[in-house]
């Protein structure tokens, strides 16, 4: 399937809005946090697989930023978004820039794309500086209640997840590409529903308070196997 309009209409994307206060909006504001705490303002900030732009757009005033997607459609419409950032159309595992210039590089929920996202964070150790910080998300197959959704899991929904790992190997080509992990966290249980017959609305608020918590205040303190995904910071060494 191609990452072309269609497929931020389809599969995962097919019930996500982009508007203010959304759960994409949350997300996309809990990791701009991430990346003005752990990184050096005015550096260099890479954003690999920058989608729509709202990102790496919102960043602008802190870093200076670059945005990258092999999406030509999304790289387009990021334009209406973004005032300074560079954007090219390129591969994740293939970056073209130089070894060592980007003091922070975020890669959320792409790695599960790659063909080969071994190549892809090996890439990000190379462009990345000493002292630099890597921002990564993807689907937790560890996540404690997955069992609970069975095939109907998030992660499971999109056929473009090719490269789905238990969270034990992402931290392992992590720290091959040279990186030292700092924290590993999980965003919180928001797959809902995960119990038949309750409201949805009920299960969202039973479910959902905690990883919410933490988006809004940033506050890191969810263990790794509590949520869909599993994030990782990391440091070049």
């Amino acid at each position: 399937m191609p990452f072309d309009e269609k497929y931020f209409s389809t599969h995962t994307y097919a019930n996500i809005t982009f508007a203010k206060y959304s759960m994409y909006w949350w997300s996309n504001r809990f990791n701009a946090m991430l990346a003005r705490r752990y990184g050096r303002k005015g550096a260099r900030l890479l954003e690999v697989g920058s989608g729509m732009g709202h990102l790496v757009g919102s960043l602008e005033d802190t870093f200076e930023t670059y945005g990258l997607d092999l999406n030509h459609w999304a790289v387009k419409q990021s334009k209406a978004v973004i005032h300074r950032t560079s954007l090219q159309t390129a591969s994740a595992q293939e970056l073209p820039f130089k070894d060592g210039v980007f003091n922070v590089v975020i890669i959320k929920h792409i790695v599960e794309h790659l063909p080969d996202p071994q190549k892809a964070i090996n890439e990000i150790g190379r462009v990345t500086e000493k002292g630099g910080t890597l921002i990564l998300a993807t689907p937790n197959l560890d996540s404690l209640l997955k069992p609970w959704k069975g095939d109907k899991w998030i992660g499971y929904q999109d056929p473009t997840h090719i490269s789905l790992k238990r969270p034990a190997e992402w931290f392992s080509l992590i720290e091959e590409a040279g990186f030292q992990i700092q924290r590993k966290f999980a965003d919180g249980f928001w797959d809902v529903p995960y119990i038949p017959l309750i409201p949805k609305q009920i299960q969202k608020l039973t479910f959902g308070s905690l990883g919410g918590f933490q988006a809004i205040t940033g506050w890191i303190f969810l263990p790794y196997r509590w949520g869909e995904s599993i994030l990782v910071i990391a440091r070049k060494q």
